[in-house]
């Protein structure tokens, strides 16, 4: 293994599902558009860089001054930035790849003063594609200098690791819940796990 690759929300944040966690809640309390299913097609659109996150605000019915309010209620996972410290000591290469509005991705984690902990970000709303999308593991391993067995990839949802396997990449489940067990890929319940696994 020469390369990790971590998810975003529900890894590197304790979000897992943040439309409907964050998001959905947020426009509710801000009496901006109330139905759900509109709320996340038009996210995925913004997530697919069809939109900047401004237009994503207004097709809310909210100022886009709203944004950093929202983006103020996540928070990262614990032991992260430990985990962090201790992959640039032992020189692993970091990356991250998510699903992610361009412009949120790269507030958060500035926000949080982790960019500088990685190689680079790939994130859907930058490059028009989202997991479980076969092309954008394609593009992962285009833009890595591993080879794709090279690659391990860390993420919280299991489709989404079921098609980064199909490519031939290594894959960990993590599962800050411990509740998902007897999956295909390997598990984690935390970054202390995720740090002994890869020593």
């Amino acid at each position: 293994m020469k390369c990790v690759v971590l998810d975003a929300m529900g890894v590197l944040y304790n979000a897992h599902d943040d439309v409907a966690e964050f998001l959905y809640p947020f426009i509710l309390e801000k009496d901006g558009l109330n139905d759900l299913n509109r709320i996340k097609g038009i996210y995925i659109e913004a997530s697919l860089g069809k939109m900047t996150s401004a237009d994503f605000w207004k097709r809310m019915g909210l100022d886009p001054m709203v944004e950093d309010e929202y983006l103020s209620r996540h928070a990262i996972t614990s032991g992260l930035i430990a985990f962090l410290e201790e992959m640039k000591v032992q020189g692993v290469e970091l990356w991250c790849l998510s699903n992610d509005v361009s412009e949120w991705s790269g507030k958060l984690r500035r926000k949080f003063k982790i960019e500088s902990y990685f190689k680079g970000f790939i994130i859907s709303g930058d490059v028009g594609l989202r997991k479980p999308d076969p092309a954008i593991y394609e593009l992962l391993i285009g833009r890595l200098k591993c080879k794709a067995n090279d690659i391990l990839f860390v993420d919280d949802n299991i489709r989404n690791l079921d098609a980064a396997e199909r490519k031939g990449i290594g894959t960990v489940l993590f599962d800050s819940s411990g509740r998902v067990v007897n999956t295909k890929h390997g598990e984690v319940v935390n970054f202390k796990e995720l740090g002994e696994l890869i020593r």
